[in-house]
């Protein structure tokens, strides 16, 4: 069966997205963080908890959880990478990571204020378990498109994934707002929610499993130890990266942009929960508008782009993305942080989904070892998730204040936004010297 932009293989790929955007709307966007800041308030002490015998802020040990999480798939990533090249089975490792995540949720069930540390520990090898599976999804897309239609195809993605995780988060919201009627307590309605995520990712992963190639062995350009050879690979890439003058250059905007806009979804609800004491229903349906506009917003950059070009919409959408991080500072009413939701949901799908094809287009055609290639680009993201994540919760605990946290973030979008200038140009240097050797 022909892969490349088969619509059946295409649907199958976009439903992974379906599958695992559950856990990233219900746990680390909604209903986790507003159940997580329930339990763990207490603002007699300062909202402070003890995790194996050491202090925290509440919201930062969250954080910093997160923060370790994706610390360890930046060192597994190359290695997982590598392996799946070299035996042509990343849909192996899909599994893997998607049964570790939605196993992970399903733990959640049992999370309470009393077993803090096993709380956290499931919460961080769900993130694991859904990073992990994320590098090689993404790997599929040069594999299952053509370079015309990976625009369109990275949207679908996001938006089956967006789709998805609304209809469960509806789901959920019923019980969460009306527990009693269902015979459950507000945390049991939250604790059933996450047993939810757990049984609907891994039940909707398995349509891409059945139907997506499990890849192509590519034996002869690993001539290392599997576990040295995957670092030895990403080395290779990078030495590969280096020789391509765009991709050289969005890989470092790349990387500051997204410490903003990672660190901004991951804790979005927890800055409504405890900056603006916003109830569980409040932040899902903040969420919900914020998953809704994102399917649009997705859909319109995908468009804008063949107008005027990846980076030039990209450089339009950091700029929005620096406006928001000022308004979250100064905003002080839920009405506000409402308008800011809508901002936020239409340019959150749009730069992933962006981002994402703007790399692959960059790829050069054909090339064997996309794994290791889309390693790298996962690499380079949850390098930015540490670091944006890091820096939110330390600068929390230095100052006491997410929106000094929320503020800082600035200068990651800012930093981005030189860098992607510096790629237009290079952009327009490039295609000046084509049409002057075409003529």
């Amino acid at each position: 069966m022909e892969t490349k932009n088969n619509k059946k293989v295409i649907r199958a790929w976009a439903m992974f997205d379906w599958a695992n955007s559950a856990y990233n709307l219900v746990i680390t966007s909604t209903i986790f963080p507003a159940y997580y800041v329930a339990i763990t308030a207490n603002a007699k002490n300062g909202d402070r908890v003890m995790f194996f015998g050491k202090s925290f802020i509440n919201t930062a040990l969250s954080n910093y959880a997160l923060a370790a999480a994706y610390m360890i798939m930046v060192l597994l990533l190359p290695i997982l990478s590598s392996i799946a090249d070299y035996r042509g089975n990343k849909k192996i490792f899909m599994q893997f990571f998607t049964w570790l995540g939605s196993m992970s949720c399903c733990g959640l069930f049992f999370f309470g204020a009393d077993n803090l540390e096993f709380g956290i520990i499931c919460f961080a090898l769900a993130a694991i378990g859904y990073s992990g599976g994320f590098v090689f999804y993404n790997s599929y897309l040069p594999e299952i498109a053509t370079l015309d239609m990976q625009d369109k195809v990275s949207a679908k993605g996001f938006t089956y994934g967006y789709i998805g995780s609304v209809i469960l988060q509806v789901i959920c919201l019923v019980f969460v707002l009306s527990p009693k009627t269902f015979g459950l307590t507000n945390g049991k309605a939250a604790q059933l929610s996450f047993l939810l995520v757990g049984i609907w990712w891994i039940a909707f992963a398995y349509i891409p499993f059945f139907v997506l190639p499990k890849g192509s062995p590519n034996a002869q350009t690993h001539r290392h130890n599997i576990i040295k050879g995957g670092f030895i690979e990403l080395a290779n890439v990078w030495a590969k990266v280096k020789t391509m003058p765009l991709l050289k250059k969005f890989l470092p905007a790349f990387f500051f942009y997204s410490m903003g806009v990672q660190t901004i979804m991951l804790v979005a609800a927890g800055f409504g929960a405890k900056v603006l004491k916003m109830e569980t229903s409040g932040l899902i349906e903040i969420i919900l508008i914020i998953q809704l506009v994102a399917i649009g917003g997705a859909t319109l950059m995908s468009r804008l782009s063949a107008i005027y070009g990846n980076v030039k919409v990209l450089l339009m959408v950091v700029v929005i993305w620096i406006g928001a991080c000022i308004a979250a500072y100064f905003i002080t009413t839920i009405p506000q942080f409402y308008m800011l939701a809508i901002v936020v949901g239409l340019i959150m799908g749009g730069i992933q989904s962006l981002s994402r094809s703007t790399y692959s287009k960059y790829l050069p055609e054909n090339i064997p070892d996309t794994a290791s290639f889309f390693s790298f680009y996962d690499v380079t993201e949850k390098l930015a998730i540490v670091g944006g994540m890091f820096s939110f919760a330390f600068i929390e605990e230095l100052t006491g204040s997410m929106r000094n946290s929320a503020l800082a973030l600035c200068g990651f979008f800012i930093i981005g936004l030189v860098l992607l200038l510096s790629l237009l140009s290079a952009e327009k240097k490039i295609k000046k010297n084509m049409e002057f050797s075409a003529v």
